[in-house]
């Protein structure tokens, strides 16, 4: 068992590369929080390595000889959600021939990493806020509590203060999961770290390739690398260097590619167009009327308007019926009358 963990706890290590002040500091942070018994919430953009940062949490803390249990949150349907956390009974539900168990004791003595936590619904938040701060719960279909000793970790990238603002998240389960909030640091604020990143990525690609030298990064590369904004972070960076190593079979990499779908010769298609504005000044009745007359014209813009405002406020409808100057009354009658900008 020992040799196992230690052998994780290395793999994780290998990954968490980095000299620069942001990354060292949070390098600091981590290791600080992770010796307190309490949950904790890990923030960053897409790709800075949330969930590598959670297994290093674990394995430093005093609970890495117990599981680490991990759940992508937004991979799951919201009637899914509660199944999987919780685990179900024989007979809770249609097609439940045995009981299940759910993450929740699986991680017992451990860590239980929530990614996406902001996607979770509320029904399933309610839960979550009892078993972390009592350690109980129960089943889907069954009324009888379990007792747990989980640790949890959430992991988001969305504004979890925002999602409490607008009523989708918990505020006191936001409070509860807050004990500590760390921010992995976006690769654009690590300097060189980019470049030992790359002769990481590039040394694995290599071996994997069966390659007995790594390519060295010419000055051109590492200036294309240096010079880059990084909107997908350190996964991007990974996929970035390996297709360079790929493609690449010479001793030095002079090329990165920051976009292959241009190398491929791939070209979006052209939008549609749209329909010039009305000239300043032109006179009523000079311009042709639409096809299907008034009643079209104003169902295609009601319809339009309504798909818009729903997308905006990520199809809270509630939100929606403000942004539109509708009671949330009149936002569902619409919603009958044109039902497919719930499916667009």
């Amino acid at each position: 068992m020992t040799v196992r963990v230690d052998m994780q706890t290395a793999a994780a290590g290998r990954e968490a590369l980095g000299q620069s002040e942001a990354f060292l500091a949070f390098s600091q942070a981590l290791s600080r929080a992770a010796r307190v018994d309490r949950p904790l919430l890990i923030l960053g953009e897409r790709g800075t390595g949330k969930e590598l940062a959670a297994r290093r949490l674990h394995y430093l803390s005093p609970r890495w000889q117990g599981p680490l249990v991990t759940l992508n949150c937004a991979a799951l349907s919201p009637t899914l959600i509660e199944d999987e956390l919780f685990g179900h009974e024989a007979g809770a539900f249609t097609g439940a021939a045995g009981r299940r168990l759910g993450r929740f004791e699986a991680a017992d003595g451990g860590t239980l990493f929530l990614d996406e936590i902001g996607s979770i619904p509320l029904t399933a938040q309610e839960k979550i806020l009892r078993a972390v701060e009592y350690g109980i719960f129960e089943r889907v279909g069954s009324s009888h509590p379990i007792q747990v000793d989980v640790r949890i970790v959430g992991a988001t990238n969305a504004d979890l203060v925002e999602l409490c603002r607008r009523g989708e998240f918990k505020a006191d389960l936001l409070d509860r999961l807050s004990f500590e909030v760390l921010t992995v640091p976006p690769l654009r604020q690590r300097g060189d770290d980019v470049l030992l990143l790359a002769n990481h990525f590039a040394s694995r690609m290599a071996f994997e390739l069966g390659r007995t030298e790594t390519p060295v990064l010419g000055p051109r590369a590492r200036r294309t690398l240096l010079s880059h904004s990084w909107p997908g972070n350190v996964r991007e960076l990974k996929n970035l260097v390996e297709r360079a190593v790929y493609r690449s079979p010479g001793p030095r990499i002079d090329e990165i590619d920051l976009n292959p779908f241009a190398a491929a010769g791939w070209s979006p298609p052209a939008p549609e167009a749209t329909p010039a504005p009305e000239p300043v000044g032109e006179q009523p009745g000079t311009r042709p009327l639409p096809a299907g007359g008034l009643k079209q014209a104003v169902a295609e813009l009601e319809s339009a308007m309504l798909g818009r405002a729903l997308a905006q406020a990520r199809y809270n409808q509630k939100r929606a019926a403000e942004m539109l100057g509708l009671t949330y009354h009149q936002l569902r009658g619409l919603l009958r009358k044109y039902p497919q900008v719930m499916n667009p």
